[in-house]
């Protein structure tokens, strides 16, 4: 498996394996604003794209990993780690924040296991399902 930047030609896979950009227009236009900006990564597997994460600055001028998102056929198999692990050594600022849904245990494990550190929680941008906010120091 390797991680590389993401270029215009990874949007249409991007896209085919995210199951709300097949529903949501926003969510397509949000992959391809990211694939454009440069802030986008994807992990190739096999010379396919199976997963993809974002990083910017844009919370509260720190690190952030917007989105982190992998295929489901390839889930569990270290795609998620690796790509949190990339974005970390990119990482500019000494604090790296993220966040998941309080539903998606999964990601709350690999946090965990990648030493962030619950940080905060925002209601109401999910209905029912709040946003947990972890932190992760860098350096």
């Amino acid at each position: 498996m390797s991680i590389r930047p993401a270029v215009e030609n990874d949007i249409d896979a991007l896209c085919s394996f995210d199951l709300i950009a097949q529903r949501e227009n926003e969510r397509r236009e949000f992959i391809r604003r990211v694939v454009t900006s440069g802030e986008c990564f994807v992990a190739v597997a096999d010379e396919k794209v199976i997963g993809y994460g974002v990083l910017n600055y844009t919370f509260y001028y720190n690190g952030c990993i917007d989105m982190l998102y992998v295929d489901s056929e390839y889930r569990r198999v270290g795609a998620g780690a690796a790509l949190l692990k990339h974005l970390e050594s990119l990482c500019q600022t000494p604090k790296l924040f993220t966040s998941t849904n309080l539903s998606n245990l999964p990601m709350q494990s690999l946090l965990a296991k990648l030493d962030y550190v619950l940080s905060g929680v925002i209601h109401n941008l999910d209905e029912d399902d709040p946003e947990i906010v972890y932190f992760k120091r860098l350096r």
